[in-house]
């Protein structure tokens, strides 16, 4: 079998395998010499040497095709040939070894999350931080409902597709419907989702405008964005004071970084805290996730929010508004206190952050936050 063949190689084919390919223990076919390719398909019994994919055509009988019972298929670079019914059984072994990776993967994903905390994130957390708000648990129980509506809109299409795959491919079907119309069908998949989107929008106006709809205030706080840290105020008691990150250097036991800072704004628990904002430079965005508020803090304009905390403790937020080079720097801190806890704190935030004239107000220093 050697000679030239028809591309002017002078090499046979089976030297040229097996230098591409050294000898396993899977015996190489014998192809005519003027199949000048390293990737072919051998079909038995007919005993011909098929063009696959840009290969020759052979019309010339096998040597030693009693050898293989079915395909044989050689691909470039696999090393070895394999029949098709090695071919089969390597396949449950991939697809089990894909499946125990994916397994494996996915165990060593979730082996650091947990569920979020209340008031501060968690490392690999899974879900919102707890609610301490009423309108944070009416955002969290509208997030749940609505991963629930989410999944059980793709479960139902991913078993449509199944459907079609199975019932209707070439083979189970071969003659397809003519059918082009089906009234019923079409009605459904007009209201069905109209249904849908009713029932979401229903909870969703409503959370909306109870996020909206600020009730009687029984403290109001005033937060004045600047680059960059926070500035609060406490009108009805004429106290303000800036609020600064506390640099890693500087941080106590239980402080946390990049969210902990000099001074933190003191509420009392189960008071309605009415929440104004602006900007004193560009816009910010105040954002404390635990009690369910994000509004934008924006220069020459006030807006206003509402939180009620329901638990003390101390939560945590940032500036959620792209606003600088030191945007990741702007923490904020509200500590959720007793109402008795509150009054002493006030008494003696009244002689330290007085604007009334006795005490100039607090004012941050240059590149505290750098």
């Amino acid at each position: 079998m050697a000679g030239r063949n028809q591309f002017g190689t002078k090499e046979p084919l089976r030297d040229r395998i097996e230098r591409v390919w050294p000898p396993t223990d899977t015996e190489l076919p014998h192809c005519p010499d003027n199949c000048d390719q390293t990737t072919f398909a051998v079909q038995n019994p007919a005993g011909i040497c098929r063009h696959q994919s840009n290969l020759c055509t052979i019309n010339g009988p096998l040597h030693d095709k009693h050898v293989f019972g079915t395909h044989i298929w050689w691909l470039r670079g696999a090393g070895t040939a394999k029949t098709g019914h090695d071919r089969g059984r390597s396949m449950p072994g991939l697809s089990r070894l894909s499946a125990t990776a994916l397994i494996f993967g996915i165990l060593l994903a979730s082996a650091g999350v947990a569920w979020a905390g209340l008031g501060e994130p968690t490392p690999w957390q899974l879900g919102l931080q707890q609610g301490a708000t009423p309108v944070m648990d009416d955002i969290v129980w509208f997030h749940d409902f609505l991963l629930w509506v989410i999944t059980a809109i793709t479960l139902f299409v991913l078993a449509l597709l199944v459907i079609v795959m199975v019932k209707f491919n070439a083979r189970s079907n071969p003659v397809p419907s003519r059918t082009t119309h089906n009234t019923t069908i079409e009605v459904l998949w007009t209201v069905v989702p109209v249904l849908i989107l009713v029932a979401i929008a229903v909870p969703s106006f409503r959370l909306l405008f109870f996020q909206l709809n600020i009730p009687k205030a029984d403290l109001t706080i005033k937060a004045t964005g600047k680059q960059w840290f926070w500035s609060y105020s406490y009108p009805d008691t004429k106290i303000e004071f800036d609020s600064l990150m506390v640099q890693e250097k500087d941080l106590k036991p239980g402080q946390l970084r990049l969210l902990a800072v000099d001074n933190e704004v003191v509420v009392p628990v189960n008071k309605v805290v009415h929440v104004l904002t602006t900007g004193a430079d560009v816009i910010h965005s105040f954002a404390v996730p635990s009690f369910g508020i994000k509004i934008d803090a924006i220069p020459g304009r006030i807006n206003e929010t509402w939180f009620k905390a329901e638990r003390e403790g101390v939560y945590y937020g940032q500036c959620s508004e792209l606003c600088g080079k030191d945007h990741a720097f702007m923490p904020i801190t509200v500590r959720v206190v007793s109402e008795k806890d509150y009054g002493a704190w006030l008494e003696e935030a009244k002689k330290k952050f007085a604007t009334d004239g006795s005490r100039p107000t607090a004012v941050a220093t240059t590149g505290a936050a750098n």
